[in-house]
């Protein structure tokens, strides 16, 4: 999924009308209220990270099938951007959004009362549309609220949702989920979402749809070679980190010996060093995005495979835990900036491809990184997770060959 950006290089172009003149407390709330609405999406999205555990001995199902409820939005997201991306490209964007945030409130409660996995999975399915809608939508109406020349103010400001969602939220959601119940976590969520959605139908304006996206649009970005290499890149790099993040709460449990309260500890730790890993990526993505690049897939890579020799210690896995994050933190404006610089004049027709490329790719790792779980156990999947993500270095050193900016 996105993360934060010093540009919005997806942004929908238009004219701004209700952002105009001075900043002012209209225009803070408006931002304000998708903000949250992003962090919600984050937290609600990988909220079963922590939740893992307790909801596989609830259900009577194994951890490798509980993770299905990180692969089964992943990529019901991939295909509802693309679909949201056409269908509702028509709409007033605020009602777009809201008809979103409505889905959001509604998985929760369909977790929080769910009878059986099926039941469970069926709610994370609503997960997957509004997920894939809100990152195609969602996050390029900031440049309409808020007045500033060149547009990234309000992006920002609603990007920002999406690191707390992982700093904060999903290790909240854990903690409430170890001391209430996991379907406590996911009640926990869903009223905080009806929040979000109450704070968005006041104080967000009217936003007219200002182009229209086709069909045809949708594989814009597939006509450029350096811009199909970004897109391997993201699904090799995501889709290796997936292999593994979803099984993060068992490998601590199980391998590091860790109790709950020092579950929720690594979890906050990894989302922590993911806000600078954010800021050091988009310093490095400024000056080389082939060097940030290799350097963000080392880093990657590096801990989750010393994670599955040395495990076992707690110290060192605090450390490996804290550098992964950081590197998880620069991979999403790494990849953006890599599409971005590649084919400048397709990124807005090519948003859907590349949230559809993110999700199916995070999909189908945290799936064959179940699979891996129940059959060979959760250390294998860390060095699983290494080898595949590894795979991004040599290509993009190799085969980068992106323009100045």
């Amino acid at each position: 999924m996105p993360s934060e950006v010093e540009e919005a290089p997806f942004a929908e172009t238009s004219t701004n009308t209700f952002a105009s003149g001075r900043i002012t407390l209209k225009h803070w709330l408006a931002v304000m209220s998708i903000a949250v609405v992003s962090f919600m999406m984050v937290t609600t999205e990988y909220l079963p990270v922590g939740l893992i555990p307790s909801m596989a001995a609830d259900l009577g199902v194994t951890h490798g099938v509980a993770g299905l409820t990180v692969t089964v939005p992943a990529l019901v997201a991939a295909f509802g951007a693309l679909l949201v991306s056409v269908l509702a490209s028509r709409f007033d964007r605020r009602i777009v959004l809201t008809g979103l945030t409505v889905m959001l409130v509604a998985a929760n409660a369909i977790a929080v009362l769910a009878p059986s996995f099926a039941v469970l999975v069926a709610g994370r399915v609503l997960v997957g549309v509004a997920l894939g809608g809100f990152w195609t939508i969602g996050i390029a109406v900031g440049p309409r609220l808020m007045p500033e020349p060149t547009g990234t103010r309000g992006t920002t400001v609603i990007f920002s949702g999406i690191s707390l969602g992982t700093i904060a939220g999903v290790p909240a959601g854990t903690l409430i989920g170890d001391l209430l119940g996991w379907r406590a976590a996911f009640g926990a969520a869903g009223a905080v979402t009806v929040v979000a959605l109450v704070a968005l139908a006041v104080f967000v304006p009217p936003l007219p749809a200002n182009h229209r996206t086709r069909w045809r649009d949708l594989p814009a970005l597939l006509s450029v070679s350096q811009a199909r290499l970004g897109l391997l890149l993201a699904a090799l790099t995501f889709g290796g980190v997936f292999f593994a993040y979803p099984y993060i709460a068992p490998f601590l449990a199980i391998v590091s010996g860790m109790g709950p309260a020092g579950i929720n500890v690594m979890l906050l730790v990894f989302g922590g060093a993911g806000f600078f890993g954010n800021i050091i990526g988009g310093w490095m993505a400024g000056r080389s995005n082939r060097l940030a690049m290799a350097v963000t897939s080392i880093t990657l890579a590096t801990p989750v495979f010393l994670l599955a020799a040395y495990g076992e210690s707690k110290a060192l896995t605090s450390l490996l835990v804290c550098i992964w994050g950081l590197a998880y933190g620069a991979l999403s404006i790494t990849c953006q900036s890599w599409v971005a610089r590649a084919a400048p004049g397709e990124i807005e027709r090519g948003a859907a491809l590349f949230v559809a490329t993110i999700e199916i790719a995070v999909a189908f790792g945290a799936w064959i990184g179940g699979e891996v779980v129940d059959t060979l156990g959760v250390a294998t999947t860390m060095i699983v997770s290494g080898a595949v993500v590894m795979l991004a270095t040599p290509l993009s050193l190799v085969f980068g060959r992106l323009p100045r900016r």
